[in-house]
C-alpha cells in the first residue's frame, strides 16, 4: 500500500546505493558544486572522479542507521562551519519513549528537519522520517537519495481532485501507521513551501489530511493521542537565502505571482547549508492533546506553539524597530544592511518584514 512513497529499507540499501552512484545527474551535481572549474573544462573527468569517491565512501553502508550515523558526523561539521552555535531544548516536554508525529515550521528545505534529528540524534532519541514533497524531485535519483535517507513523499502534482484526494488518503495512512503501528517517529512541515515571509502558521489542510484516515466513531481526542503532534519551532538568527526571499516576495507583490528558475530549488538548498546563518535555536513544545473540534482549532493550538516558543534574535528586533521608526542597535542593523546592498528598495522592506514577522507575531498571540 505504501511501496510508492515509503523510505527505503535495510535491505534496498545496497542497490539504491549502487545504483545512485551510477546516476550520471547525481555525478554531475556534485561535480559542479565541489570541483566547478574542473567540471566546465572537463566535465567526463570530473564526474568520474566523484563516481570513484561515491564508491569508496559507499562501500561501508549497509543500513539505514549507518547513513544516518554519517549524515549526523556532517551535520556536525556543518554547524561549526556555517552557525555561530546550535541550541535546542523542550526535550522533556513530550514523552520521548513514545513515537511522535513532530510538526515544524518551514524556514530551510533541507535543514529544518536536519537539525531536528540531530537534537534528536543528541538526546538519544530515534530520528525521525521526513516528510518531503515530489514537487522537489525532478529527477528520480533525487527521489532515491532521499528516501535512503529516511524520507516519504509526499504527492504534491496529482493530476486531478480524485488523485489528489487518493495521494491524502495514502499519506494520511502511512503517518498513522508509522507512528502508531511501527512506532517510528515523523517529521511534516506545517504547511506546504517555507514561510518566506517570516509568519509561521498551519495549513489546516494538512491536520484535516492527518484526519482522514480517522473512523468517524474515534473521537478527534483519542486520534490525536494516537498520533503524539509535537510542534517544534525552529529559529534562525540569519536567513542564509533571505536576499532571494526577498526578491520573489517583491515580485509577488508588484506582479501577483513568480516564476522559479531550473536549478533554484538546487541552488536554495546548497545556499541553505552551507549559508551563514548565525545562531540557531530549536524548542520541541508540549504535544497536542485534548477534545477539539475541527482541523482549524488544531492548527491553531500548533500555531500558538511555534510562535510562543519561538526565539527572537536581535536580528528580529531590529528589522521590527526599522520598521516601525523606532531606535534600534546600530551594530546589528549594519549587518542586516550589508544583506541587503544589492536590492532595491522594495526588495529591502520585505527583507525586513521576514525578519520583524516573528516579532509581530509574538506580540498578536
Amino acid at each position: 500500500m505504501f511501496d510508492d512513497i515509503r523510505p527505503y529499507r535495510d535491505d534496498e540499501v545496497v542497490a539504491v546505493i549502487e545504483k545512485l552512484i551510477n546516476e550520471s545527474g547525481l555525478q554531475a551535481s556534485i561535480a559542479s558544486l565541489k570541483m566547478p572549474r574542473l567540471y566546465q573544462v572537463l566535465p567526463t573527468l570530473a564526474c568520474a572522479i566523484v563516481k570513484w569517491s561515491l564508491k569508496f565512501r559507499a562501500q561501508k553502508f549497509n543500513s539505514i542507521d549507518e547513513i544516518q550515523i554519517e549524515v549526523a558526523k556532517y551535520l556536525h561539521h556543518l554547524i561549526k562551519s556555517s552557525t555561530a552555535g546550535f541550541t535546542f531544548s523542550g526535550i522533556d516536554n513530550f514523552d520521548n519513549t513514545k513515537p511522535a508525529l513532530f510538526i515544524s515550521n518551514h524556514r530551510d528545505i533541507v535543514l529544518d528537519v536536519a537539525l531536528v534529528n540531530l537534537a534528536l540524534y543528541k538526546s538519544g532519541i530515534s530520528t525521525v522520517e521526513a516528510a518531503v514533497g515530489d514537487n522537489l524531485l525532478h529527477q528520480p535519483w533525487v527521489a532515491d537519495l532521499m528516501r535512503i535517507n529516511k524520507s516519504f513523499i509526499v504527492k504534491r502534482s496529482a493530476e486531478n481532485k480524485r488523485a489528489m484526494l487518493n495521494a491524502s488518503k495514502q499519506l494520511s495512512a502511512y503517518i498513522h501507521d508509522t507512528v502508531a503501528n511501527r512506532q517510528q517517529n515523523i517529521w511534516i512541515a506545517q504547511r506546504e513551501g517555507r514561510a518566506k515571509d517570516g509568519i509561521d502558521k498551519t495549513n489546516s489542510a494538512l491536520i484535516s489530511m492527518l484526519l482522514l484516515n480517522k473512523a468517524k466513531p474515534t473521537p478527534i481526542a483519542e486520534y490525536l493521542a494516537e498520533l503524539n503532534i509535537v510542534p517544534v519551532s525552529i529559529s534562525y538568527e540569519f536567513d542564509p537565502c533571505d536576499s532571494d526571499k526577498a526578491i520573489e516576495l517583491a515580485e509577488r507583490a508588484a506582479t501577483g505571482s513568480y516564476q522559479k528558475q531550473e536549478g533554484e530549488d538546487l541552488k536554495s538548498i546548497t545556499q541553505g547549508l552551507i549559508g551563514q546563518k548565525g545562531r540557531v535555536h530549536i524548542e520541541f513544545c508540549p504535544p497536542i492533546l485534548g477534545d477539539y473540534t475541527d482541523s482549524k482549532a488544531i492548527a491553531a493550538a500548533i500555531d500558538k506553539e511555534i510562535i510562543s516558543n519561538y526565539k527572537l534574535y536581535d536580528s528580529n528586533l531590529a528589522a521590527h524597530a526599522t520598521l516601525n521608526q523606532q531606535a534600534t542597535d546600530n551594530s546589528v542593523l549594519e549587518q542586516l544592511n550589508k544583506r541587503m546592498e544589492s536590492l532595491t528598495s522594495e526588495q529591502k522592506h520585505w527583507l525586513l518584514t521576514m525578519y520583524a514577522n516573528p516579532v509581530k507575531a509574538k506580540q498578536e498571540l
